[in-house]
Formats: C-alpha cells, sequence, structure tokens
C-alpha cells in the first residue's frame, strides 16, 4: 500500500442541486465550460493534478500547500470573472477545503483521513470561501498574499476529534465562515423512503436513460403503496452522480430509509441489485441480487417495489381491492423508445419535437404503450402553453386524444389519470378534470405533481386555500421542487388577499428563475397591493427589461382566475406601473 504526504483542495458547487433542478441540461453544459475554460487552467499553473471529478465536486492534488491555496485564490477569482455578467440566481459560486495530510495511493486515486478532511472543511466554506486546517494553515501562513481568520475548533463528520479551521479573509470575508447548517425535514407519520436513481453498470453511457427508466418505474411502484411516504422522482434524482452519505441525502429529503442499486442490461440479460438502508442507523435491511430476462423486467420491478413496500411498512393490506393491476406492456423496444422520450427535457420546441418522436416510434411499436400516450399528451400541452405550435393544429384536442387513449388502455395508472385531468382544466372543463385529477390522487397519495396540478385546479376554480394546501402537499413529497410551484403558491396566496404572505414564494420563484414572467408579475402586483410602490416598481423595470412588450392588455385572464381575482390583479399591476 503506497501512501504520501498531499495537499488536498476539494471544491464543490453551492446550491447545485437547485440549479439543477432549474436547469438541468444548461447547468451541465455551462459547468463543463467553465471547468475546461477556467479552472482546469489555474489548475495546471499552479502544478495541481485533478484527482477525480464528482457530479458538482472536484479533488485536486498539490505537492505544496501554498501552491493549493495559491490556485485556491486564482480559482475563485477566476470564477467571479467568467460569471460576472450572469443572473445572481444562476451564477456559480465555489466552496473549497484544502488539508495537508496523508494519503493512500490507488492507481490515479487518492483515499484516506487527508481527503476526508479536505472534503469536511469543504463544507464549512460558504459559496466563494477557502476553509484550511490547522496543517495547511501553518504551512501557508505568510507565504500568500491572503489574510486568514481563526474559526475556532469545530467537529467534522466521522473525525473524532475536533479540529481548528482557518479561512481566507478579506474584501468578501462575508462569504467565508462557517456554513449554516440546513434544518432537517421532520419525519413524516408513516414510513418514508426516497429511491436514489440505479447507477447504469453496463459500461454504456447511452444506457442511461434505461437505468433512470427502471428507477422511476420502482418510484411509480413504492408510490402506489398507501402505507408509505416516497419522496419524489426530481428530488431523488438531484443526487445522481453525487458521493453523499445516505444519512445525509436521509435528513436532506426527510425520509427514514433510502433504496439504492444499479442497472446491468446486457442482450437480452438484465441485473438489478438493490439494497434497503436504514438512515438513522446505518444498517442495511434488506438487499437483494436480481438475474432475469429482460423479458421479466417489469414483473421484476413489482416483485422489487412490492418486498420494500413489506420490510418497510411491516405489513401490507393487499386485499382485492386495495392491489393495483398493471397490464405487462408487451413490446420492449417501444418500452424503451418511451424511455427516450421520457428522458428529453422538453423546453424547447426542438426538444420537444425530439421527445414526441420518441413517443410516436413507441406507439406504433406498441399502440398499448401507455407511457408513451402520456408523453405525447403532454408534449402537447407543453407546446400549447408554449405558444409552439399554430392553432390550427389544435393541440389541446390532440392532447385530450393521446390522454384519453392512456386512460382507456390502463384506468388504474396514475400518471394517465392526472394527465387527462390536466388536459381537461387547460380546455377548462373543470368538472371533467377534478373527477380525473381526484381519482390519480386516489391511486397515487404520493405523486407531487398529481397534487401541484390539484392545486392549480382548486386555484382555477374558486377555492385558493385549499390549493395552497395541494402545494403544501407537492413540495413536501419533492423537497427539490421546481420554481413554478412557489410562483402557482404565491398566485394563491395572492387569490385570498394574503399579499403580504405571496412576497415569500414568489422572491424566491424570482431569485430560482428570473425569466419566470408570471412569478414576477405577481411579485410586483404583490407589493403594489401592501403599498411597498418603490420595490414594485423596481421589479416591474426588471420585467420590462426582459419583457418590453408586457402589457395589461396582453395578460388579459391570468390562468383561469375568478373576475375578482383578475380584477385585484390587474389593479396591483397598474399600481406597479405595468403599460396599458
Amino acid at each position: 500500500m503506497e501512501r504520501r504526504l498531499a495537499a488536498i483542495l476539494a471544491a464543490d458547487v453551492a446550491d447545485y442541486t437547485r440549479l439543477m433542478g432549474d436547469d438541468e441540461a444548461g447547468t451541465l453544459r455551462r459547468l463543463t465550460a467553465l471547468r475546461q475554460q477556467v479552472l482546469e487552467p489555474i489548475i495546471a499553473e499552479h502544478s495541481g493534478r485533478i484527482v477525480k471529478l464528482m457530479g458538482d465536486g472536484i479533488l485536486v492534488e498539490f505537492a505544496s500547500v501554498v501552491n493549493a491555496v495559491a490556485c485556491a485564490l486564482d480559482w475563485q477569482e477566476g470564477v467571479d470573472r467568467h460569471e460576472a455578467e450572469g443572473d445572481d440566481a444562476t451564477r456559480f459560486r465555489f466552496r473549497i477545503g484544502i488539508n495537508l495530510g496523508d494519503v493512500i495511493v490507488e492507481g490515479d486515486d487518492l483515499y484516506g483521513d487527508g481527503v476526508n478532511i479536505a472534503s469536511r472543511l469543504e463544507g464549512h466554506a460558504l459559496p466563494g470561501g477557502i476553509c484550511l486546517s490547522s496543517d495547511a494553515y501553518r504551512q501557508a501562513k505568510g507565504k500568500v498574499q491572503a489574510e486568514f481568520e481563526d474559526l475556532g475548533k469545530h467537529k467534522l463528520k466521522n473525525v473524532a476529534e475536533p479540529m481548528q479551521i482557518y479561512c481566507i479573509a478579506g474584501d468578501n470575508a462575508r462569504t467565508i465562515g462557517a456554513s449554516p447548517a440546513k434544518p432537517s425535514l421532520p419525519l413524516p407519520d408513516k414510513p418514508s423512503i426516497a429511491v436514489l436513481p440505479l447507477v447504469n453498470v453496463s459500461g454504456d453511457k447511452e444506457q442511461e436513460y434505461f437505468s433512470d427508466g427502471v428507477t422511476d418505474d420502482i418510484i411509480a411502484e413504492l408510490s402506489r403503496f398507501q402505507e408509505l411516504f416516497v419522496i419524489a422522482r426530481s428530488s431523488s434524482f438531484s443526487y445522481k452522480g453525487k458521493a453523499t452519505k445516505i444519512q445525509d441525502i436521509a435528513a436532506d429529503l426527510g425520509v427514514r430509509y433510502v433504496l439504492d442499486g444499479s442497472v446491468r442490461a446486457v442482450g437480452d440479460s438484465i441485473r438489478i441489485t438493490a439494497q434497503l438502508i436504514d438512515a438513522e442507523t446505518g444498517h442495511h435491511i434488506w438487499s437483494e441480487r436480481y438475474n432475469r430476462e429482460i423479458a421479466d423486467l417489469f414483473a421484476l420491478q413489482d416483485e422489487i417495489a412490492q418486498t420494500v413496500a413489506a420490510t418497510v411498512a411491516g405489513r401490507l393490506r393487499i386485499a382485492a381491492e386495495d392491489k393495483v393491476a398493471r397490464k405487462p406492456i408487451q413490446n420492449l423496444v417501444a418500452y424503451d423508445f418511451a424511455l427516450r422520450g421520457q428522458s428529453i427535457n422538453a423546453d424547447t420546441k426542438e426538444d420537444n419535437i425530439r421527445a414526441r418522436k420518441a413517443y410516436e416510434k413507441a406507439i406504433e411499436l406498441d399502440p398499448a404503450c401507455t407511457k408513451a400516450y402520456v408523453g405525447l399528451a403532454l408534449s402537447y400541452v407543453i407546446g400549447w402553453f408554449s405558444s409552439w405550435w399554430d392553432p390550427a393544429d389544435r393541440p389541446l384536442d390532440r392532447a385530450l386524444e393521446y390522454a384519453a387513449k392512456a386512460v382507456s388502455l390502463e384506468n388504474t395508472d396514475s400518471k394517465a389519470q392526472m394527465m387527462l385531468g390536466h388536459v381537461h382544466m387547460n380546455r377548462r372543463e373543470f368538472e371533467d378534470a377534478e373527477v380525473h385529477l381526484r381519482r390519480a390522487l386516489e391511486l397515487n397519495s404520493n405523486d407531487a405533481e398529481a397534487f401541484a396540478y390539484m392545486g392549480i385546479h382548486l386555484d382555477a376554480t374558486g377555492r385558493p386555500d385549499e390549493a395552497i394546501d395541494c402545494y403544501h402537499k407537492a413540495m413536501r413529497l419533492n423537497p427539490y421542487y421546481p420554481a413554478w410551484y412557489l410562483w402557482k403558491l404565491g398566485d394563491a396566496y395572492y387569490a385570498t388577499s394574503r399579499y403580504k404572505e405571496a412576497l415569500t414564494p414568489l422572491k424566491e420563484a424570482v431569485s430560482r428563475n428570473p425569466k419566470l414572467k408570471r412569478a414576477r408579475l405577481g411579485l410586483a402586483a404583490s407589493y403594489a397591493q401592501l403599498d411597498r410602490i418603490e420595490e414594485a416598481r423596481k421589479e416591474m423595470a426588471e420585467l420590462l427589461t426582459h419583457h418590453p412588450d408586457a402589457s395589461i392588455k396582453q395578460e388579459g385572464l391570468w390562468e383561469f382566475a375568478s373576475a375578482d381575482v383578475e380584477e385585484r390583479r390587474l389593479e396591483g399591476l397598474r399600481k406597479a406601473g405595468l403599460p396599458e
């Protein structure tokens, strides 16, 4: 076993989970460019060696602590310059920890306390900050152009003795220091679980969508059990590719149990490994390895879900009336195309068309592929909402056709019921919408998106107080909820004349997505109704820089607001300075 003394720099992107939740593809693209254009040249200039990349994290080895600290200073300065033109809400900010210690060498990788302590120190730096161990501080003091601040002794995870921590102080010292702990979410009153993305171990990165799709279906199956509280897919997937401790994930999401594992699909065979961990104790309470023919995939997903549910809940009510049957998908190639469509983030017209083509291919191969009809319906709703399709193409009619087909094929599929309800709501067919949205929640009381869609429906039909409750339930099931949940929550508060309460979610929505037009309009109107006119006009001016054609006439009805709510909204917008 080879050992050596090394200076280790560990860095990660602050608030990376939120950035990925708001714009996964854009965040990855920007981070890759930043690393290649800024960070790698700086690391090379200071004779550093990149040991490994871990999602948003970077581990770098130096022969000298002085080089490591000088690199960290140039690193933060270079990132600030590179990101200077960006929005505050999307700007990258790194936290850096530096340690001098003994490391274990295994090939190109490094292990041991020298590495672990650097990673823990990084967690104590605020965005833009640099923290050092006492050993690293002693070597760097007086040899780099920086002032150091003693933060005192701190207990680091999995380190026996408290450690003295130092930070680099300066003009931006406010960004340096001990990071405040994020409060843990309270555990629900029933067994709670998060399913982490199953790792693709097939050796082919192109198969990533398949392992993600299998994870999605296991989450969907577990969600059917009323005895369980199951975290939404988007929150679980925020940990994909990140080396995060199970206990930290569980505390972050507010769950007791975590399921993780891997998928290997080769030819006609599939291997799934799964393990269920009690985060409170860290013990594995169940694990299994399945080797099956790929034709048995759907039965295998059901088996895993039922075994986990039985283990977690202790007992299951699987009486005939509670058992939700699922029709087997006959054509696995069609299922594969449906997963491909599902893996595409259809937020642009081009990506929407790509996803739609994948769903259409799935239906061509298997006219009974429910998942593809649901995805196709959603693609037309997004196209309609974004005004991508000519009204003559009747996008909502097409969405209704596909959603209704999905329900006719499988009326116990909660996603199909939810989509049909959502389409009816957008068509202002509110009675039909409520029937299908309530049926979706009966089938799956763990579906965050179904609660959010129900919230939109309740707000649209004059029940904003009930809508607020639905949005809060959606946010608890999906702790890494998208920005539009916040916008709609603020919208509902506005409808109840609780303007002050509307400010918090609307400000957070705008912070996370500055281009979310309706959220900023709501924020400006809320300020205006509170007679905070200067703040209202500031928000309106910001909006008009991005949307210079915005006007009272253009806004018309906000979503499906009642006449009273619409009158108060337009009143607020006029006070805020929105042109007629």
